[in-house]
C-alpha cells in the first residue's frame, strides 16, 4: 500500500535518557526519515538551571537552527514536578534559543519515579494540569508546549483524564506510550488505547511504543488513528526503520532489510564520534549498549554481541564488529 505523503503523517525520534544523545541523534538523521527528535530530559528539581545545563542535553541549541547537522528540529524535554521552576527553566531554555518545551510525564524509571518525576504524575491529572498550565503561561505562546504521556501509573483508569489535563494545561502536541507505568517495556504496547484517548482530545496525538517493523507502523497507525508516530529503541535497533518507513511511504516499495555490516559500519562511525571526547573505557560501555539494543528481534545481532560483550578494549572491540560469528 502506498500512503499519500499528505496523509503519511510525521516520524518523530523519541529521548531516550543516557542513551540518544546529541551525536546519537546526528547518525540517526542522517538519512531521511525523522522530523523532528526530542533531547533526553532536563532533570529541574527547584532552581532555575545554568545555561550549561541546557548546553549538555542540547549541544543543538548553539545553532541558530536547533538541529541536527542533516536539518532535523531538535526540541527540549524537561521533566520536573514543581509547576514554578519548571516554568522558570522553561523561560530560561527560550532565552537559549530552544525551539518548544517537550514534559515528560513517562518516564518509568524507579528513581526518578521516587523522587516525583516522569509518570509518577499521572497518579493526579490535577498535578499534569498545572505543570503544563505554569509552563505553557510562563512562555505565552513563544514557543509550543508538548507533552508526554504513559497510559497511567498503575492502571489505565486516569489514561483519559490525563490527556485532557495536557491539553487544558495548554499542550499543544501530545505523545503517548501506549503502556502504563507499571507495565514499563514489557509487550504489547495498547495501540488501541491511544486511539481511545485520541478520541477524547482535539490535540494532535502521536502514537509511541513497540513500532518495530512496518507492519508495526502500519498496525500502530490504523489501531490507533493516529497520523504521526515516535520511535524509540527501535532506531537504535534498526537504524533504517524509519527511512524504511519513509521510502515505503513514497513509492510502496520495500527497502532490503538492514544488513550486520549496515549495523556495524554505524557502531564504528559512532565510537569514532563519541571518542573525540570520552575515555575509550566509556566508549566501550556506549557501543555495547547500543549493541544490545540491536539485538531486539535479530539473531545475527544477538550472535555478535554474545560474541563482543567481553572484549574491554575499544580497538579490539571495533576490529572485531565485522568478524563473521561463530
Amino acid at each position: 500500500m502506498v500512503v499519500n505523503l499528505l496523509q503519511a503523517g510525521k516520524i518523530g525520534l523519541a529521548p531516550m535518557e543516557g542513551v540518544i544523545d546529541a551525536l546519537t541523534r546526528d547518525l540517526l538523521t542522517r538519512q531521511a526519515g525523522f522530523d523532528w527528535s526530542v533531547t533526553e530530559f532536563v532533570r529541574v528539581v527547584d532552581t532555575r538551571l545554568p545555561a550549561r545545563v541546557f548546553y549538555k542535553h542540547c549541544p543543538e541549541l548553539t545553532d541558530r537552527t536547533v538541529a541536527t547537522p542533516s536539518g532535523v528540529p531538535v526540541h527540549l524535554q524537561l521533566l520536573g514536578s514543581d509547576p514554578r521552576a519548571l516554568a522558570e527553566n522553561a523561560r530560561q531554555a527560550l532565552a537559549l534559543g530552544a525551539l518548544s518545551i517537550d514534559l515528560n510525564f513517562g518516564c518509568p524509571a524507579k528513581l526518578v519515579n521516587r523522587h516525583d518525576g516522569g509518570a509518577s504524575l499521572l497518579r493526579q491529572p490535577e498535578r499534569v494540569y498545572q505543570t503544563v498550565k505554569a509552563v505553557a503561561d510562563a512562555l505565552n505562546g513563544a514557543i509550543p508546549v508538548t507533552a508526554k504521556i504513559r497510559l497511567g501509573f498503575s492502571n489505565r483508569r486516569l489514561a483519559i483524564a490525563c490527556a485532557q489535563a495536557t491539553q487544558a494545561g495548554g499542550a499543544a502536541r501530545l505523545v503517548v506510550h501506549g503502556r502504563t507505568r507499571d507495565e514499563g517495556y514489557r509487550p504489547p504496547a495498547h495501540w488501541e488505547w491511544i486511539g481511545k484517548v485520541r478520541h477524547q482530545v482535539s490535540i494532535p496525538v502521536v502514537a509511541n511504543g513497540d513500532i518495530w517493523t512496518l507492519e508495526d507502523y502500519w498496525k500502530a497507525r490504523t489501531l490507533s488513528g493516529c497520523h504521526d508516530v515516535m520511535l524509540g529503541r527501535s532506531a537504535l535497533a534498526d537504524p533504517w526503520l524509519a527511512p524504511r518507513i519513509r521510502h515505503w511511504q513514497r513509492t510502496g516499495e520495500r527497502l532490503a532489510e538492514t544488513t550486520w555490516e549496515m549495523r556495524a559500519n554505524v557502531l564504528n562511525e559512532y565510537a569514532a564520534l563519541q571518542r573525540q571526547h570520552l575515555p575509550d573505557r566509556v566508549v566501550v560501555s556506549l557501543v555495547k549498549q547500543w549493541l544490545a539494543q540491536m539485538r531486539q528481534g535479530n539473531s545475527e545481532a544477538d550472535q555478535h554481541f554474545q560474541r563482543l560483550k567481553r572484549l574491554t578494549d575499544l580497538d579490539i572491540l571495533l576490529n572485531n564488529l565485522l568478524t563473521h560469528a561463530a
